[in-house]
């Protein structure tokens, strides 16, 4: 009996190891990893399917929305990928997710520039920001945030369009896609 007692302590603390070396196993808990702390508690959390709609896991109170990436098309370099950004932002990033499943690489830039052109590109929400996190795992991810600034120039915002000169600065502008960037983060 001490025996089985022992074996089986032994598989629940290696089990432990094992959830805290590849971060939580809820799909809700591991996407409001990206949220800063003060928004996750009041944030929502969604799981995006095939079709680019999505299941609500978790209905929240705030704007944030949260959901996991890992393994998307063009996300495949990170194993571990989480996102939060606007409520207002999900049909964007519903486009985003459908032309970035078009496999070949030409094809799919040209769906983003024909829409960009076309006037059908979805605009993000005026200074909202996405917060991405992403690396090999929970643990060595890295955060990354950006604010959407669609259609701002370096002349509208007076921000560069580089970031030559190591700060803020104005990413795609001009376009639906111009954000800031925010070295460091």
């Amino acid at each position: 009996m001490r025996r089985v007692t022992l074996i089986g302590l032994g598989l629940l603390t290696l089990a432990g190891i094992g959830l805290a070396q590849t971060g939580s196993s809820d799909p809700t808990e591991k996407a409001l990893a990206a949220a800063p702390a003060q928004q996750k508690k009041d944030a929502t959390v969604i799981k995006w399917k095939s079709d680019f709609t999505y299941d609500t896991l978790k209905k929240g109170t705030n704007r944030l929305v949260c959901y996991d990436l890992s393994g998307f098309p063009t996300h495949e370099r990170f194993p571990f990928l989480v996102e939060c950004t606007s409520l207002g932002n999900l049909d964007r990033v519903a486009q985003n997710l459908k032309f970035e499943a078009i496999s070949d690489k030409d094809a799919r830039q040209k769906a983003f520039d024909d829409a960009e052109k076309n006037g059908s590109r979805v605009k993000p929400e005026f200074g909202s920001v996405f917060i991405h996190m992403m690396g090999p795992d929970q643990e060595h991810a890295r955060m990354h945030t950006t604010i959407a600034v669609p259609g701002a120039t370096a002349q509208s915002l007076g921000f560069p369009d580089n970031g030559q000169k190591g700060g803020v600065w104005i990413m795609n502008a001009g376009t639906t896609t111009a954000h800031l960037m925010t070295p460091g983060s």
